[in-house]
């Protein structure tokens, strides 16, 4: 992808599914790659890649955690220009949600989205802008049931990628979605898991969901993330770019 190559970039979430295959790409493009988790296996990742991928361990609870995390991405490989915000938990609860779990999934999906921007931004103001790329969902275009603690977090995602992209693009500063249906990762294996001798049959039923009759490889959303974050969508900003296999068509 074009102007990538060397760029220093910054995954939330990088050492599993989703933000683990982003990694793996932009590494691949050429990009110096900061894989944000709060897991330890983020070491071998970074072993994996050697120089080129660096594991720092972040807790997006914790906002000083958040800022000293930005400022060694800042001292060990200098300043970022492209930030991926994609760490996110999992509650799937309706409106019997605990006060704990709507927290817990504010905290990481909102504000942890919210804060990471809010410490890495400057650093994209001195490389003259750059882009950020937030994973959303189609969860976050539609109503699913007993999901309202996860939905509102995605429908929050692409409102703050909005606002974001108005406020910044000013400063040469793009910032977009990535909005994926169901992806095959170790999150989406526990959930099937979690209907144990009918696992199968619901995995049936949401292939089928699916226009192109299965879920998506975690690989194919990070080829959404690459193309975002590149010079390719030079052009793109304030948008949603939905990785869905034609679910939100049906």
């Amino acid at each position: 992808m074009k102007g990538l190559r060397d760029k220093i970039a910054v995954v939330t979430g990088g050492c599993n599914g989703v933000g683990e295959a982003v990694v793996r790409r932009l590494a691949k493009e050429g990009c110096r790659v900061a894989a944000w988790d709060r897991v330890e296996p983020g070491s071998e990742l970074a072993a994996e890649w050697g120089g080129q991928v660096h594991f720092f361990h972040v807790e997006l609870t914790q906002d000083e955690t958040i800022k000293e995390a930005a400022e060694a991405v800042r001292q060990r490989l200098g300043p970022a220009s492209i930030l991926v915000n994609n760490a996110a938990v999992f509650v799937l609860k309706g409106v019997d949600a605990s006060v704990e779990e709507i927290e817990q999934s504010c905290q990481v999906n909102i504000r942890g989205t919210s804060r990471a921007a809010h410490h890495l931004v400057g650093q994209l103001r001195e490389n003259g802008g750059g882009t950020i790329v937030n994973i959303s969902s189609t969860s976050g275009f539609v109503a699913e049931e007993n999901c309202a603690t996860y939905n509102m977090t995605k429908f929050a995602i692409r409102g703050l990628t909005k606002c974001w992209a108005l406020d910044l693009g000013k400063e040469n500063i793009r910032v977009n979605a990535v909005c994926p249906s169901y992806v095959l990762t170790k999150a989406f294996s526990d959930y099937l898991d979690s209907f144990g001798p009918n696992r199968d049959e619901e995995k049936r039923k949401i292939d089928e969901l699916h226009i192109l009759g299965r879920v998506a490889r975690a690989e194919e959303v990070a080829s959404a993330v690459a193309f975002l974050a590149s010079e390719e969508a030079s052009f793109i900003t304030g948008s949603d770019l939905v990785v869905d296999g034609g679910l939100l068509a049906r």
